[in-house]
């Protein structure tokens, strides 16, 4: 292999003491796991793209000790410059504006949510570190404008001024950016300004009505606008020739019909594709056909047994195929050469998913590829389609020993009413393959995919503890067609509880699991299966670990619960009833289901942790099942972690979870917990 370019070498030297090998404990024998750091530590090296042209590359680093930076390597030249970098925040995100430009956003990773005083920002920089900009203020008092009209003057965009996230044109200072509007903490519109990222001057798109999302065409102009209201989702499509707004598509928000699409983006040819069912149980890719303001009869990818869940891929306004999640994320191409260099890198790369990413509007060389497996954290390579080398230019998790990770694998299984439930089981290195300790991990949402084929730190921080880790797609999840989805309608603490145990039952069938040794874990929704699984199946279960957890289906209604930012109260009146229970008509159901209602028949060990400032799930869903627990079980841990919201944004606070979660399971199913008959 070439050397590594000069990034990779300095990534490289910054992290190396994280890359000593440990010394094993005796001559004889294994060394010891690696710690909790290697697992949860912030990645040094995220968010690498590269320029239109192809020729930079830039990326977001991080070292111990120091801010996260904003990088961009000439790769031309085989130089690097830091060109956005603060002593006392981090950047956080970027995106190419133009080949010379960037536009970036900052925040301080150091503190949890509930430590932030300060919104992102928004700020702007030339590749060379020259012309350096900020466009929107950080505090709510500083520098605020109003979003509509234009600016001749160069003030601050206010602070609920962000990146769009989408690809722009990329040829001009100009970027699209969205200016969010809040009311009671959820958004009710967004706005879409043309931001010119070296004045500072803005425009703002005319709107044809209260919109949630935009979506741009492939030339990056404005040309779908998505608006909600209540129950109802409008379409809105401007005519490329006129500017004109009209109306193509009206659908239910919350409860998809079986004309229901959603759109993914656009040809060159100002072709829309979408994602639709059409008259089948799973979604595919459809062309739109704006005649019959329907999806067309051909799909364009489709995946036997799964929803499409993907994106775009375009060169120089020119579709070439798209990405593609089934048990593992993937590219599918349509475009014959690109097919063709997959194959190339896959050979070079072989038992890894290589992930392929393009320049957007030149022919360079260069490539980049995202490189992962299952027990291989992700590794960003750039590979020169003129020479045939690969360059490594860095790991999301350096520390880590491929091969001493669990080797992971999809699954099948049947629920007790025969149901297929796909998941995925990670077994633990070191060959034992029966009659293992075993962790259920169950995802959150629940409405949601749940993992993907690939390396996972979690899961991986548990198998190399040496558990077997089950993850089921219960039903109700997403992802594998509407039937699956829709069986778990109304079955919070039913069905869907009965599929992780019926999992449980089928590694124990196949003599993966030792039945005295299992032990269910998860967070948000995951928190609340964990604790029902203690409630329904408290002899399959030995002990529970849920964090940042719903104990009471009601609290969902009538707390300070925020099931989703943008459209809680909506969903409230009109998913929630449909999706988990109306609260009048299925009172004593979501009672029955609720497990502060059913603290009393929780008599095995606990593990409580959750956030102080978080706001899907506020504190109190924890203190009031603790303080409901704890009257007739001693056998409970708590922990609260002030600054923390849904889920575990700091180093720090992983790192202590983790460690108790390890001490806890070793308690109770590990190598530490007393030898016991099964039940």
């Amino acid at each position: 292999m070439p050397a590594l370019p000069s990034f990779a070498r300095c990534a490289l030297l910054v992290l190396a003491p994280l890359l000593l090998p440990l010394a094993p404990a005796a001559a004889q024998s294994p060394p010891p796991p690696l710690p909790v750091e290697a697992f949860f530590a912030n990645p040094p090296l995220e968010q690498v793209r590269l320029s239109p042209s192809g020729r930079y590359l830039a990326a977001l680093s991080a070292a111990p000790g120091r801010r996260d930076v904003l990088a961009v390597v000439d790769l031309a030249t085989d130089s690097i410059k830091i060109v956005a970098g603060y002593a006392g925040f981090d950047v956080v995100q970027f995106q190419w504006v133009n080949d010379e430009r960037l536009m970036y956003s900052v925040g301080d990773t150091r503190v949890g949510p509930g430590g932030q005083y300060e919104a992102s920002g928004l700020f702007a920089v030339n590749r060379d570190g020259s012309k350096g900009r900020q466009l929107a203020a950080r505090h709510a008092d500083e520098g605020i404008v109003a979003t509509t009209g234009s600016r001749l003057e160069a003030k601050l965009l206010p602070w609920n001024t962000f990146m769009l996230g989408q690809r722009g044109a990329e040829n001009s200072d100009h970027a699209y950016v969205a200016s969010v509007e809040y009311a009671r903490g959820e958004v009710q519109s967004i706005d879409l300004l043309l931001l010119n990222t070296a004045t500072g001057q803005f425009k703002t798109v005319p709107r044809p009505a209260l919109v949630k999302h935009w979506l741009l065409d492939n030339a990056g102009e404005p040309r779908l606008a998505v608006a909600a209201d209540g129950n109802q989702r409008t379409l809105h499509y401007r005519d490329p020739a006129s500017g004109e707004w009209r109306k193509i598509a009206t659908h239910t928000r919350y409860v998809a019909d079986g004309d229901t699409f959603w759109p993914v983006g656009f040809g060159s040819d100002g072709t829309l594709y979408v994602e639709a069912s059409a008259g089948k149980d799973t979604t595919a890719l459809y062309p739109f056909d704006f005649a019959t303001g329907k999806p067309g009869k051909q799909s364009i990818i489709e995946a036997r047994g799964y929803d499409f869940d993907g994106a775009l891929v375009s060169h120089r306004g020119k579709l070439l195929g798209a990405t593609l999640r089934t048990d593992a994320n993937g590219n599918v191409w349509l475009d014959p050469a690109m097919a063709a260099l997959q194959k190339k890198i896959d050979q070079l790369l072989p038992g890894k998913v290589n992930m392929l990413s393009v320049p957007s509007q030149a022919d360079s060389p260069w490539v980049l590829v995202r490189s992962f497996s299952d027990a291989a954290p992700t590794s960003f390579i750039l590979y020169n389609k003129q020479t045939g080398a690969l360059n490594r230019v860095g790991n999301t998790h350096p520390a880590i020993d491929p091969a001493r990770m669990g080797r992971q694998r999809p699954v099948r299984y049947k629920a007790r009413d025969g149901r297929e439930i796909p998941g995925l089981l990670t077994m633990p290195a070191g060959g034992a393959t029966r009659n293992l300790p075993l962790v259920v991990l169950v995802h959150g949402g629940p409405y949601m995919r749940g993992s993907t084929w690939g390396f996972d730190p979690e899961t991986q921080f548990l198998a190399s503890r040496g558990y077997a880790v089950l993850e089921p797609e219960f039903r109700g999840t997403t992802g594998y067609g509407s039937a699956h989805f829709e069986a778990g309608w109304k079955q919070w603490g039913l069905a869907m509880q009965d599929d992780i145990a019926d999992g449980v039952q089928w590694a124990v069938a196949q003599g993966i699991a030792a039945p005295e040794r299992v032990c269910i874990a998860g967070a948000s929704y995951g928190g609340y299966a964990a604790l029902m699984g203690l409630v329904n199946d408290g002899r399959l279960y030995r002990c529970a670990v849920s964090w940042v957890g719903v104990t009471d289906i009601n609290l969902l209604y009538n707390g300070r619960w925020n099931f989703d930012s943008g459209t809680g109260d909506d969903f409230k009146a009109y998913g929630m009833p449909v999706l988990i229970g109306d609260q009048v008509k299925d009172a004593a159901q979501l009672k029955a289901t609720s497990p502060i209602y059913q603290a009393a028949r929780i008599d095995k060990p606990l593990l409580l942790a959750y956030g102080g400032a978080d706001r899907r799930v506020p504190l109190f869903h924890g203190e009031l099942f603790r303080d409901a627990v704890k009257k007739h079980n001693q056998q409970v841990e708590w922990v609260v972690y002030p600054e923390e919201g849904h889920g575990w944004s700091q180093p720090a606070t992983r790192y202590d979870f983790w460690t108790r979660v390890e001490k806890f399971l070793d308690k109770h199913i590990g190598s530490a917990a007393p030898s016991r008959a099964a039940p």
